[in-house]
This record gives C-alpha cells, structure tokens and sequence, in this order.
C-alpha cells in the first residue's frame, strides 16, 4: 500500500448526540443527525477541523499535486474558444484568455470582418472578488435586441436573473432573484416566463411572467405543480412559435402551448399527464414531432398537427425497432436525424423523409461517444455533431445532409507531445452473476501497461436515473494513464446505454443490480489480471456516490481506494424527508419507504445505515456545503460513523469546499487543482 496512513495524525472526533429515528416500527440510531445544522457554528468548525485533517494527511502530495496540476493545465490551449453558432443575423461564442479562470462571451454580425465581435458578457470582471461564481448566458430576444443571463455566487442553484441591451451595453433594471434560471421569450421582446423553485425544497414549481420595466411585485403567476412529485420549466420552441411549459417527473410528461404572439392568454394542454407516459416534443412547420415511450418502452418518433394536439392524433414517423433505444432527434427540412443506442453504442442516423430512406454516421473505434450538437436552422442542409473517444479529443463536425460529406469544424487541441497512437482502447462485456453481460470501456497506454495484475486501475461508474456514462477524452487522464494506470468505466444497470430494459432493471426494488454489477466487473479485472486488490481503485459522484458506499460496505477488501465525489449515503432518511430538496421528485427512482417493502429495501443498502466494524480501503470523501442535491450533512455524517467503526489503518479523509455545491468550483483552475488532488490521492494509496 502507499506511503498515505492515518497515523500521520489523528482525524477530528465527531461528537454523538443521541436521536434516534422510528419508522415502520424499526429504530435507527442516528448520532450525527446534528451535523446538518447549517446555521450551527459548531457543525462548520467541525467540516474546517475535517479540511485541515485531510490537507495535513495530503500535504507530502504536495510536490505531486503541483506536478499534476502543471500537466494538466500544459496540455490545454488557455486561449481557447468555442466554435461559433449562429442565430440569424449573428455568430454567439466564448473565449477563454491564457490566465483566465472564466470565459468571455461574444457575439460577431454575419457580415462583420472583425476578428472578435462585440464583447457581450465579461465574465471574469463580472466573477471578481467572488469565491463562486456561475453565469448563465440565456436566450436572446427574437429582435436580437435583448439577452436574458442569470447568476449564481453559491452553487446553492438560486439564481439571479437579469436583462442585458445588446445594442447599448445597458443592463436594465429589471433584477428578478432566487430563480431556477430558465425563461422563454414571447414575441413581442418586451415579455418573458421564467421558472420560480420552492425556497426550502427548491423543487421547480412555478412559472411566472414578466413585462419589461414593470416591477417584478408585479409579476403574474402562470402556472404552479401542485403534484409534489413534478417539476415544471418554461422554454421556446425551436420554431419561436411557442412558449412551452413542462411538467415531468421520472415516468411522465406533460406540457401546455402558449402562442408566441400572444404572451397573455392562456395555455393550453397539448396532452394530459398518464403515470407512465413520456415524450419530448419540438415543432416545426404545422406540427409537433415527439420522441415518446407510447406503446413503446425503447421509444419511437411520432408527429401530429399543431391544432389537435391529443394522443389519438399522434402518427407514426419512426416505429421502435427491436434492440434500438431513441435517445434524441432533430428535425430538418427534408431530414430526421436520430440519436440512436444499439448494443451500447450511439448510432447517428440520417432519415430522408421524401424517400424513407436511412443512412448511419460512421465511428471507428470501439468505444466512444457521439451527440447531436447545437442546430438551431432546421433549413440548412449541414448537420452539427460532436464525436469523441477515450483516444480522440472532443471535435465537432459538420456532416451533409444530401452529399454525405464530413468537415471537422474544431477539435479539442491538445498541447505537449500527445500521440494517439500510444493508447489502446478495449470494449468487453462482463456476465455477472444473475447472467446479465455488462458492458465496461477500457483504455491504458500500451508501454506502461501489464496484463500481470501490476497496473493500478481506476473503476467508474454512476448507475441511476438512466443517465449513459458515455466514453470520452479528457486531456487530465492522460496523468494517470502516463503513469501506469488503466481507466475502465463500468455500463451498469441503472443507465440506460443497454435500453429502457438496462434502466428498470437498476432502479426501485431493481437497485442492488447496479451494486452488484458494479462489484463483479471489479472482480473480473482482478481475474484477468488488469489489477490486483491492492492496486484496484473506484470512484463515483452523487448516485454514483453512493454505489461507492455500498460497495465498501459489501467488499471493503476488494479496493485499494475509493472516491465518493457529493456521495448521496443516507438514504432512508433522506428519502423519508419530503422537505429535502429533490426527495418528492424521486419516487420513481428509488421508492417511496413510506411503503414497508421499500423502506425495507432502501434499509438493506443505505451506505449510512450499513457501515460495519471492518477494515475499510483508504477513502477520500469530496462534499460541496451549498450543495442543493447532495445534502452536505450526508458525507459529514457517514465519514463520522465510519470512522468510529474502522478498525483498519488507511486514512478516510472528508473535504468539504465551502464555497461550492454540486459541481464544486467554478473556475477552472480551481477544477484543475481538485483533480489533481483526487489524482495524487490515488497515486499516493497504490505506492506511486
């Protein structure tokens, strides 16, 4: 094992305060439920006693982190900028300055021959003297005039939301605060629908309408979900003839039309909400086109006419098709597009709508990711879309719609000596124990990697809410891989890469398949002699956290290392809480334990209510305290209960930013430095 020890000196003590929770006639002992008392001096003493704990066991990383730090920061263009987009008679991009922690955004008239444009939004002036600082450009108004963009200065997701005269430079004074940020413009350029949150549970339940130079007291409530398991947002249609209002939970959709022209009448429900039925709907010419699960689990492409709207009108463009999952689309002129999922990997595919005939882009490497890009004119005949592997940087690409041909339009630069050809890329399936094949996406470099059981590696994976934990480059891996490591990202259930089949079956009373896959394709890289256990590293974020609970619970001494990044671990009292931000909206994910065989099941597997007197691997345990998601009490509380139960000798160390949320910083030097320091903390525990 590595030079790291909790020896070096002793962790701060937490202190036990009996409460003790009851339901369904069970008792649980809950000793640190006081940490999650913001307002208690007490409780942020004890995260800064945490810090200080965790920066003096990583402090002989020191030298290693700034040696980290300058690769990954060397490898990347500092004066980069997104290739631009245009929205009719104007280019919008960013523009990162060598030094700059944020980027500047801008704008350039089609016929300008300047070589910037105008400066639209300087952030890096707007961010100074700020810990955090997150903005938001949001939506231009249809005379190009006007541009709504938002701001958050604590990662707590309450925004502030304000208006910007492109023309004058002026910022006017309509300041609407503690909003989610999304809006819709209506035609007129004077009005706008924003999204208001709960202010305790921060659950998205409101749309509200604003004139231009009215007080915002004056605004109108539009619409509010009553239903406490949905959220609802409010944006314009790609053909700027609607303001559309959604409500969506986990298993349903449902949305309300307004016409663009006329920003006060009322709304009208394009389809009613049915527990189980989903789509996603865009509009262009006279009719709506839908992705939606209507009679088929793996989703297929349906339209209908904009003036009868209900699900008897809805018409058949792409029928499901066995083996294939419709992830998105994309309406053209005389195209479709679609974003397509077959055995695991995206499949872009072109549909002529005169002739029905199909063709697929093609990708070369055996795994990889590939996305439909920003298209904001359904009439051009060039496609935007982005590839990219473990091996090949991010690039976007134009593709013809009629003639096939491809152009790469920007490809993420990457500095130094960087050779593609020194790294292997590998894609397996790995049965697990109930007969499932996993899909895991592997890559090493080819002279420092040894199919001996030698190589540390890195597991990753998420699992949850049907997010796809697709393969891609970042720059920053290249330190780990340069240094012997393999990176193996594990498909398991719970994501939706394998179809709406690979989801259910890692969700509700399903769950523990994620766990359990996630454990056995470890145990499969030990037996092909990728790894050894003490060299075999894993690392997850958020639900992706708490598989890391669960599984150094369930098989402590198969892992060298852990990193739970925002780690969601005490599930049964998050769940049981309907006052926590997100908890109503996720019924549907995890179950409600007010019913007994759900509490029962979260009770099995909730890393909090698990934690087992055991030698547990070195942890390194990564908290936001504005975090609106993950709870920050949660990785407090459960690094305190491990901790008094521990009975190894490798650190479990909790690092608290106390300027972020979610995501952690904002700029992004200060990401850099973070994984860096997640870096040399694995490096460090397999003897680097």
């Amino acid at each position: 094992m590595g030079s790291l020890s909790k020896e070096d000196s002793q962790p701060p003590v937490a202190t036990t305060k009996d409460h003790v929770h009851e339901h369904h006639g069970i008792k649980r002992s809950d000793p640190y439920y006081w940490l999650k008392d913001r307002a208690n001096n007490e409780v942020i003493s004890y995260l800064r006693e945490e810090n200080i704990y965790t920066d003096s066991i990583m402090a002989k990383t020191g030298p290693l982190q700034k040696e980290l730090f300058g690769e990954i920061k060397a490898r990347i263009k500092q004066d980069d900028s997104t290739y631009p987009v245009r929205w009719k008679n104007y280019y919008y991009y960013t523009r990162y300055d060598s030094g700059s922690d944020y980027a500047r955004h801008y704008r350039k008239h089609v016929d300008s021959e300047g070589p910037l444009g105008e400066l639209t939004f300087d952030v890096p002036e707007m961010a100074k003297g700020q810990d955090y600082f997150d903005f938001d450009e949001g939506d231009v108004s249809p005379d190009e005039s006007l541009i709504i963009f938002s701001t958050d200065i604590t990662g707590r997701g309450l925004r502030t939301l304000r208006i910007k005269n492109l023309n004058s430079g002026e910022i006017l004074d309509d300041t609407i605060t503690n909003v989610e940020g999304g809006h819709a413009w209506a035609a007129d350029n004077k009005t706008f629908f924003y999204t208001k949150q709960d202010p305790q549970t921060l659950r998205d339940y409101q749309i509200w309408r604003h004139h231009l130079g009215h007080p915002v007291e004056d605004d109108v409530l539009i619409y509010e979900e009553q239903d406490e398991t949905f959220g609802c947002y409010v944006f314009s249609s790609r053909s700027e003839k609607f303001i559309i209002i959604g409500s969506s939970q986990t298993l349903c959709d449902e949305y309300r039309l307004l016409s663009a022209m006329d920003p006060e009448g009322d709304f009208k429900l394009f389809q009613s909400r049915s527990r189980g039925l989903e789509y996603d709907l865009e509009h262009y010419g006279d009719r709506f086109y839908l992705r939606t699960n209507y009679e088929a689990p793996n989703f297929r492409l349906m339209w209908v006419p904009e003036e009868y709207t209900a699900i008897n009108n809805w018409r058949d463009l792409i029928a499901e098709r066995e083996g294939i999952y419709l992830n998105d689309f994309e309406v053209f002129e005389n195209h479709l597009v679609t974003e397509e999922r077959e055995n695991g990997l995206v499949k872009i595919r072109i549909h002529e709508t005169g002739t029905g005939e199909h063709h697929d882009i093609e990708f070369d490497e055996p795994a990889y990711s590939a996305w439909i890009d920003t298209n904001l004119d359904p009439e051009t005949e060039w496609l935007r879309y982005g590839y990219s592997s473990f091996k090949d940087p991010e690039t976007l690409y134009e593709y013809n719609l009629f003639s096939k041909q491809k152009r790469i339009l920007k490809s993420e630069q990457v500095l130094g000596d960087y050779d593609s050809d020194l790294y292997t890329t590998e894609r397996h399936f790995v049965t697990v124990r109930d007969g499932a094949r996993v899909p895991v996406s592997v890559v090493y470099r080819n002279d420092s990697f040894k199919k001996d059981g030698t190589s540390p590696l890195l597991l990753y994976a998420y699992g949850a809410y049907g997010y796809n934990s697709d393969v891609s480059f970042r720059s920053s891996r290249l330190s780990l891989l340069d240094r012997g490591f393999v990176y193996v990202i594990a498909h398991i259930r719970g994501g939706q890469e394998l179809g709406r089949d690979w989801y259910d079956g890692g969700r509700l009373l399903n769950k523990k398949n994620s766990f359990n896959d996630f454990i056995d394709c470890a145990e499969f890289f030990v037996k092909e002699k990728y790894t050894s256990s003490d060299r075999l590293c894993a690392s997850g974020a958020s639900a992706g956290g708490l598989l890391m609970g669960v599984v150094a619970n369930e098989q402590p001494k198969l892992f060298a290392a852990i990193i739970a990044d925002v780690p969601w671990v005490d599930c049964v009292t998050t769940m049981l809480d309907p006052k926590v931000p997100l908890t109503t909206s996720e019924y549907d994910e995890w179950g409600n334990p007010e019913n007994n065989e759900v509490f029962n099941y979260i009770l099995s597997y909730s890393p909090y209510d698990n934690v087992k007197c055991t030698e547990y691997p070195a942890m390194l345990v990564l908290a936001g305290l504005n975090d609106s998601q993950v709870q920050f009490w949660e990785p407090a509380k459960w690094v305190a209960l491990l901790r008094s139960k521990n009975i190894g000798n490798e650190p479990l160390l909790l690092k608290t930013n106390m300027e972020s949320g979610h995501s952690g910083s904002s700029g992004r030097y200060e990401k850099y430095k973070e994984i860096a320091f997640e870096y040399a903390f694995l490096l460090r525990v397999v003897g680097y």
